[in-house]
């Protein structure tokens, strides 16, 4: 066969030898198109940044004259296979100057190349905006990258930088009330949205009763965020996935950054342990509200105080230039207390809940087209509450404690592979197996006078995954991302096995405009049980259970992406809609404290608080994105509907979800026009929340007449008061303008300092936070009349006007 082929090869090349003179070229290109598809090799390797060797992920490497490229993976690692020859590759990422690269392709061939970052030069940000990915030439839609530099840039409630906050500014992902960091994404709930951190799941992401997101913006490398068409990699949740990497570690030199703020501070720590070998980093951040709120407490009224911590800490090894070890750990801790102590009593309580996760990773290069990870990993959640009374008078004695808490511990195993086979496709499979530990409540009482009681709910699940997704380039215009996940689920003798397929299509109309499809199937198999009235974390993470069904969704969408090449603005238009099964909400007058009498310590199954239903959810969005030059930002605008529908709840019938938003609309603007100084400013306006008002009143007769009133009857009776529908307010439209600015002061050696003042909710509008109902009482005796007439009014209290705040940054 090979002499065959040989033969065909050296008649071609006489043939074409022999009619260059003559108008057939056709031919002779076919023939040197298959020789070239003979000869083909790999460039594969790493692309990391210069002076720090820090990974870097989503970097695009191209080569124009093929048409032909691939990103770097989620660290850094990428595989290229083209024709042999003379090729220019472009290399490029936001942020970073732009390389250009000549390579005489001969043989398989590794490349260590390094990105200088542009964060000093402004012109060198301007050279990335030919050449970076854009929207029309990727598969994925419903997903959106931050740039850590916009987190750090963007005006922040007390100046707290907060990824979660930024992402709001974001069509599709909407925030909860007023200055929370709290949200909801494509009319989904808080659970829905599936938050990783280096692979870890942070189930509670917020600080200081949601204002602030648990993570520090200084450890960030990367953040994105998937709305819809979830690639087959990801599952266990409907709504929406936030995936979060830490930086790994400079391993050059020894870096650092301190920020001091009105409220909290934090300061950052990195170097190499082995140069170009082993690097470390560890962040930290404290609040000192409790400490500024001291002098003003009075000693009548006890001592308590309120703050939140967290820690971060990675360690990155390179064993060889194939193997590669990284462990990732995280603590947060949320913490309020009061004791209030006089000469006979002594009366202490705590409320406390946070996060701990750790993640051992091992990367390994099985040549130049299979790269494998491996995760080992471990989640924790906890939330508790303890009140302790002690009294020793002359008259009572007496020793009272009350404990509850909740939580959930994950241990996971989980194993991924990127394939590179050749530069049509490029192919991601993978098993994850989790073991839950829920413990959606204990309960502890000490008592002297009616006894101890220890009460506790406990259960154990596993969940497993296997999938497969591909990334296809059918033809220059058409591509396709095909992918299935099966999942698995198992608690006590109930057993959940659920395929997930999931299609992306992408197809240009244009070299710079493209029509894109996705729809997407998902399971969760673990629900978060929250009291939409009470403000503090009493949400329970429960399992799916024989009497409690997973909660599934179908998700279709359409858009188009537009790329404007010349100016490196980008637009995209989306539609979407998906309809849920078996979503989870607590019953009427269901809540945390799922207690019947405190004194026999009597629970209620959880199982039997809540109700199951369907969900809908609908809408569009658009995106006006402009990621370098001097000015850089985006407008983006959401309509949507989100309504749902359980059998015990509003008799029944449909009704808008509390989140339910019609219009959201944001503004964000960042403008450098020189090193020294940096300017920033959005501005948002949203429709407001729904919340259940009572509007009628009927007699309570069970609770017996009583004379008030002899003129008229039905004043002798205690009335009800009831809602005719849920949801049946709609809060009203808030809006706010934030301003910040940044001077900065470049010194020797690296070093940085910077001032940063910025104006929270600047012309001071008075956006709800919560809606209460007055009651007064008015006297008409002087009428002749014993009754009481009681005028009740809708009250709408706003907490956060005008708040300005100053922060300084120390970079070294």
């Amino acid at each position: 066969m090979k002499k065959i082929v040989y033969c065909f090869l050296f008649f071609s090349i006489a043939l074409c030898s022999a009619n260059e003179t003559n108008d057939s070229p056709s031919f002779c290109n076919v023939v040197d198109d298959f020789i070239q598809s003979q000869h083909k090799f790999t460039i594969s390797g790493y692309v990391t940044e210069t002076g720090s060797k820090e990974n870097l992920l989503g970097v695009s490497i191209y080569v124009p004259e093929l048409k032909q490229g691939t990103t770097t993976n989620d660290y850094g690692f990428f595989s290229l296979t083209l024709p042999e020859g003379r090729h220019t590759i472009l290399i490029s990422y936001i942020g970073y100057a732009t390389k250009q690269e000549q390579i005489d392709l001969t043989d398989n061939t590794v490349w260590a190349i390094s990105l200088d970052s542009a964060a000093e030069s402004l012109e060198e940000v301007t050279v990335t905006a030919d050449n970076k990915v854009k929207e029309s030439k990727v598969t994925q839609m419903s997903t959106v990258r931050i740039n850590p530099l916009d987190i750090q840039d963007v005006p922040a409630l007390l100046g707290e930088k907060d990824v979660l906050k930024t992402l709001q500014l974001l069509p599709g992902i909407q925030g909860g009330s007023e200055g929370s960091s709290g949200f909801f994404v494509r009319g989904g709930t808080p659970d829905q949205n599936l938050i990783i951190l280096d692979d870890a799941t942070v189930y509670n992401s917020n600080h200081l009763f949601g204002f602030f997101s648990v993570f520090n913006g200084d450890a960030i490398k990367s953040v994105e965020a998937f709305k819809g068409g979830f690639p087959a990699r990801f599952g266990g949740r409907l709504s929406s996935v936030i995936k979060i990497d830490m930086k790994d570690g400079n391993k050059e030199r020894l870096s650092g950054k301190i920020n001091v703020g009105l409220i909290s501070s934090s300061a950052l720590l990195e170097g190499p342990i082995n140069k170009g070998k082993t690097s470390f980093i560890v962040s930290g951040r404290r609040t000192y509200a409790d400490v500024l709120a001291q002098p003003f407490l009075n000693e009548e009224d006890g001592k308590g105080g309120y703050y939140f911590a967290d820690l971060n800490l990675k360690i990155h090894h390179i064993f060889s230039p194939k193997d590669k070890l990284y462990w990732s750990n995280y603590y947060g801790r949320d913490k309020f207390y009061s004791n209030f102590k006089d000469e006979t009593s002594n009366d202490k309580t705590h409320l406390g809940w946070g996060n701990i996760t750790s993640t051992l990773r091992w990367n390994h290069q099985f040549g130049s087209k299979l790269f494998a990870n491996t995760s080992a990993i471990f989640s924790n959640y906890n939330f508790k509450i303890t009140n302790e009374y002690e009294e020793d008078s002359e008259f009572n004695q007496e020793t009272y404690s009350f404990n509850t808490s909740s939580g959930i511990n994950d241990y996971t195993l989980k194993t991924d592979f990127d394939y590179f086979p050749n530069s049509q496709h490029s192919i991601r499979f993978g098993a994850l197996a989790t073991r839950h530990n829920f413990t959606p409540q204990r309960t502890l009482i000490k008592d002297d006078f009616t006894g101890n009681v220890d009460k506790t709910q406990e259960l154990n699940s596993f969940e497993g995954a296997v999938y497969i997704e591909d990334d296809w380039k059918l033809t220059d215009k058409l591509r396709v991302s095909p992918g299935l996940r099966l999942s698995y689920f198992n608690y006590g003798g109930k057993n959940y096995v659920n395929p997930e397929l999931r299609l992306a299509v992408a197809y240009n109309v244009k070299s710079d405009l493209a029509v894109k499809t996705s729809y997407s199937q998902m399971n969760q198999y673990i629900h978060l049980l929250s009291s939409s009235g009470i403000g503090l974390p009493t949400d329970l993470w429960v399992s799916s259970t024989d009497r409690v069904k997973p909660q599934t969704s179908q998700q279709f969408a359409l858009g188009v992406a537009k790329d404007f090449f010349d100016t490196d603005y980008s637009v995209t238009l989306e539609g979407y809609y998906k309809h849920m099964n078996d979503v989870i909400a607590y019953k009427e007058g269901a809540s945390f404290l799922a207690i019947d009498d405190l004194g026999s310590g009597k629970t209620i199954d959880w199982q039997d608080n809540i109700t199951s239903g369907e969900g809908w959810a609908y809408g569009a969005e658009i995106l006006l994105r402009k990621q370098t030059g001097k000015l850089t930002g985006w407008l983006g605008y959401t309509l949507s509907w989100s309504e749902r529908q359980f059998d015990e709840l509003n008799l029944g019938n449909k009704f808008f979800d509390r989140y339910d938003r019609r219009h959201d609309i944001s503004v964000v603007g960042i403008y450098k026009p020189h090193d020294r100084v940096t300017l920033s400013a959005t501005w948002v306006l949203a429709t407001g929340n729904n919340y259940t008002l009572p509007n009628l009143q009927r007699l309570n007769f069970e609770s017996g007449f009583q004379l008030r009133d002899p003129n008229n009857f039905f004043n002798n009776y205690d009335t009800e008061e009831f809602a005719t529908g849920r949801n049946n307010f709609r809060g009203e439209t808030s809006h706010r303008l934030d301003l910040g600015v940044q001077f900065h002061k470049r010194k020797e050696k690296n070093r940085e300092r910077i001032w940063g003042v910025s104006l929270y909710n600047t012309y001071a509008r008075q956006n709800p936070f919560i809606y209460t109902i007055d009651e007064d009482f008015e006297d008409f005796d002087d009428q002749d009349s014993s009754s009481d007439i009681r005028q009740k009014e809708l009250k709408r209290t706003s907490v956060l006007l005008l708040i300005p705040s100053i922060n300084y940054t120390f970079k070294f």
